[in-house]
């Protein structure tokens, strides 16, 4: 890497926390500077403006939610095991090393859908990408006689996001653990029952 990547690197890996818990409204110049400890023009000479880092935090977050979820994957052997995988994480996602202040596609769709038009179709790509892997997982599944053979691959990966999401969401606002609690279990219910 050369000293203008690492620094680009460093910036990114600094400020991606700060975006992914306050957005990409509420992160500031300010924000950015004391995180780096940097100045703006070290800043803004490595990047063109506050989007361009915004877009760059996001994908480090993705990036890094996606390894997290991986890696457990891998170690499944079963289509049901690496499903379930999801239920684990989202219910103790802070006992993985997930992004702080959760789930990037959560935090930046909520923001982004009808203010910043380069992050939300960072967020749908994100969208796109997880339910076509959740869609090739139950294709695989029915081709090796594990799932049924009666199942809408599309149509059960974007419900088990939807879930999950809107669980993590739901808990969020309301502080109620609780209720991404009674989700998880029901969409556990739901792969178990595929």
């Amino acid at each position: 890497m050369t000293k203008a990547e690492k620094t680009r690197q460093f910036i990114i890996e600094k400020t991606a926390p700060i975006f992914n818990v306050k957005g990409y409204s509420g992160t500031s110049i300010n924000d950015m500077i004391e995180a780096t400890g940097l100045t703006k023009g070290s800043i803004y000479g490595n990047f063109r403006n506050k989007d361009e880092v915004a877009l760059a935090a996001f994908d480090f977050n993705l990036k890094k939610m996606f390894t997290a979820v991986q890696a457990e994957m891998d170690a499944q052997k079963s289509v049901k095991e690496k499903l379930l995988v999801y239920v684990r994480i989202y219910e103790n996602f802070l006992t993985y090393p997930f992004p702080e202040g959760g789930c990037p596609i959560l935090n930046t769709s909520i923001e982004a859908d009808d203010t910043h038009p380069p992050l939300r179709q960072k967020a749908a790509d994100a969208i796109y990408s997880w339910k076509n892997k959740i869609e090739a997982l139950i294709k695989k599944g029915i081709v090796d006689n594990e799932l049924s053979a009666n199942l809408e691959p599309e149509e059960v990966a974007i419900t088990l996001i939807a879930l999950v999401e809107g669980g993590i969401m739901i808990s969020k606002v309301t502080g109620k653990l609780q209720y991404r609690t009674a989700i998880m279990k029901a969409v556990k219910k739901m792969i178990d029952d595929l």
